[in-house]
């Protein structure tokens, strides 16, 4: 069972709200998270179809692309990964992610952002099964149908002892699950990692409840961007409760619980659950980039 961590701060105190962090990060130490979720029925589908190829799309330190490589290798699978930015193709071996992915056998295909736009996918994936013949593909992200089915997963049945249930938002996959596996009385607060808007339609996709709400405020500035703040708040945090939390999804999180928690947003007595969706092997390349940036480094 997953360890819900309670969190001890004088905020909490002062407002009498409880905070506790569900450690899905800790499922494995390199498919964590949401990730391990969302890869467990599509592996059993690929099986299922007798293939034994899968294609998917991510950037260039994509939590998703990193668990993908792992599980094929773990599993047998060949793995390709459609990577937006053409430039990378000459630098990739000084990716962290990419060149991990490698290790485990992914191959790689790095396309321009252009091409890379969902409009033009279809195109790429045409070519591809032309070119190397049949394969499964999972979509950026890995959401999809199995996807929402592995995610329904992370709630269990003492997890209706809580009155919100919150998570970060990429592309979609996970809050639907939660929304789909939460109790009637549960409300489901998203934090999206990205400013644009297609969210709600695409969650809307997989979901037919309305106990729900994104929390737009706390994307510092759009996919994968950080700040001075944001980092020293990290930082402080996982040295407090011995909690890493990684930049792009979960340390906004809980950023923005913090500060709707110190506005009052919630009611007292209110019993928050957040979920932890892992993607901590992303915090190497964010330092790379913090670095080039002059800012402070994320502790690891």
């Amino acid at each position: 069972m997953i360890l819900n961590q309670k969190i001890d701060l004088p905020i909490l105190n002062k407002k009498d709200v409880s905070l506790y962090i569900k450690r899905e990060d800790l499922i494995h130490p390199l498919i964590s998270g949401n990730k391990f979720r969302k890869l467990k029925y599509n592996l059993v589908q690929l099986k299922a179809q007798g293939k034994n190829q899968l294609v998917t799309f991510g950037g260039a330190y994509s939590n998703h692309i990193a668990a993908t490589a792992y599980a094929g290798n773990l599993k047998g699978v060949k793995t390709l990964g459609i990577i937006r930015g053409e430039e990378l193709q000459y630098i990739w071996k000084e990716n962290p992610t990419l060149e991990k992915a490698a290790s485990n056998g992914m191959q790689f295909r790095f396309v321009s952002r252009e091409a890379y736009k969902a409009a033009h996918r279809h195109v790429l994936l045409e070519a591809l099964r032309e070119e190397i013949g049949d394969f499964y593909y999972l979509p950026e992200g890995g959401t999809n149908a199995l996807a929402v089915r592995g995610c329904e997963e992370i709630l269990t049945k003492d997890d209706s002892e809580f009155d919100i249930i919150s998570c970060p938002v990429g592309t979609g996959g996970t809050i639907a699950g939660l929304i789909n596996a939460a109790s009637p009385q549960q409300m489901i607060l998203g934090f999206p990692a990205l400013k644009e808007d297609f969210l709600m339609e695409d969650i809307c996709k997989f979901v037919e409840n309305s106990n729900w709400k994104l929390c737009r405020e706390y994307h510092f500035g759009g996919y994968a961007k950080v700040n001075h703040e944001l980092v020293c708040f990290i930082n402080e945090w996982s040295e407090k409760h011995a909690l890493p939390l990684d930049p792009v999804y979960t340390g906004k999180m809980i950023f923005g619980l913090i500060d709707l928690i110190g506005k009052d947003y919630f009611k007292p007595k209110t019993k928050i659950l957040a979920i932890h969706t892992g993607g901590l092997q992303g915090i190497h390349g964010m330092n790379q980039y913090l670095q080039k940036k002059n800012l402070p480094l994320l502790s690891i």
